[in-house]
């Protein structure tokens, strides 16, 4: 009995210090500026504002993240040294693999992406296939994602989690940058994104539509978009679910991905499973082969027992979730040792919580979670 008065007394006070913190007004300070972009941070958290043309937001963040852009590229193309690598078994440098993916992708890369990589490069002062084999390092590799539609919370607000479990060893989580986009004639979004990299793989926009990936296999099925240059595309492109859904059936599909992606103006969201033969769909509550234990009003995404245990604290909370608790969602054993950022979407408010594995490699859902207003950053500098 003492026992669980003690954890609800835990409870109690951790539920108090994460709103004492979340309801405290952010600290924002200006860092630099180049054309109509510009990098802040909140509450020490790197948040990059990019505005204009493909080439004008490339230029700005290249010139603006461009020493954590080099430092990252550099890691990622050689590791610690220059050390070959097995690939679709023949020995390869991590830099050539970035050239043969270059040379693969790039004409089948929409145009405007191209332009703002390239862009990139020259700000950092990189070499065009430094910046874009970097970018397509995502198609190499092959994590947990929910939404709740407005029955299953507490004060009646969709919400948006999902679980990046994504190689912390790959230090990504050291360039971590919040990028607020407003590409020109395009919806404005927020990409929860590291620093180089231009697609996305959690996002949220403007028009309240939110997405977020979780990787399968097919690696080498490449004739298609790049996973992260589609969920980019449903970031500024899509203002409804419907039109989101159709940037992945009428657009070219590499390997094997799985979405979650959600329109909190119609609550509603689908699971998604997109391979290059066929898109498939899941709808809120639905049962699925791979999803045998849906929950209603729910997406419910995920794998083996990390699904199974989703399943059973989303059912166990129906109705009564609120941002923290349904933060807690995305702890252990739902996340993975691999746990590199965590991120709750509130797309009706515009609101989204992120947190970041720790550069000693500990995994996100242990971190600190960062609060951020997307209309407040859009419209509003420093």
């Amino acid at each position: 009995m003492r026992n669980k008065a003690f954890h609800a007394i835990l409870f109690f006070l951790s539920s108090v210090l994460f709103w004492s913190a979340c309801s405290a007004e952010p600290v924002r300070k200006q860092i630099a500026q180049e054309g109509k972009g510009y990098l802040e941070t909140v509450d020490g958290y790197r948040v990059l504002h990019l505005k204009g043309s493909p080439e004008e937001m490339g230029y700005q963040h290249g010139i603006l993240l461009r020493d954590a852009i080099r430092e990252n590229v550099g890691f990622l193309l050689r590791g610690d040294k220059e050390e070959g690598l097995e690939f679709q078994g023949i020995k390869l440098s991590r830099s050539m693999i970035a050239n043969m993916l270059t040379l693969r992708f790039e004409q089948q890369v929409p145009k405007r992406f191209v332009q703002e990589m390239k862009a990139m490069a020259k700000g950092a002062g990189l070499t065009d296939v430094q910046v874009i084999g970097t970018n397509l390092i995502p198609e190499l590799m092959h994590c947990s994602g929910f939404a709740l539609l407005s029955e299953a919370t507490a004060e009646k607000k969709l919400y948006h989690g999902r679980v990046l479990d994504y190689g912390i060893d790959m230090r990504l989580q050291e360039h971590a940058v919040l990028i607020i986009q407003e590409p020109e004639g395009k919806i404005p979004f927020v990409n929860v994104s590291y620093a180089g990299f231009i697609g996305s793989v959690t996002g949220m926009n403007a028009a309240q539509v939110s997405i977020g990936e979780m990787g399968g296999g097919g690696v080498g099925q490449w004739e298609g978009i790049p996973m992260s240059f589609l969920v980019r595309m449903v970031l500024e492109d899509a203002d409804s679910l419907e039109e989101a859904i159709n940037v992945f059936q009428d657009n070219p599909r590499t390997c094997e991905y799985y979405y979650v992606i959600a329109d909190a103006k119609v609550d509603s969201a689908v699971g998604m499973k997109a391979v290059p033969e066929k898109v498939e769909l899941v709808l809120p509550g639905t049962w699925h082969e791979l999803l045998p234990m849906p929950v209603k009003n729910t997406v419910l995404m995920s794998a083996g027992d990390r699904y199974h245990n989703l399943s059973q604290l989303v059912a166990k909370g129906y109705g009564t979730f609120t941002q923290e608790t349904a933060i807690r969602l995305m702890d252990a054993p739902v996340a993975m040792k691999s746990n590199l950022h965590d991120v709750l979407m509130v797309p009706q408010d515009g609101i989204l919580y992120v947190a970041n594995a720790s550069k000693d490699g500990s995994p996100a859902w242990k971190q600190k979670y960062y609060r951020f207003d997307l209309h407040t950053l859009m419209n509003e500098k420093p």
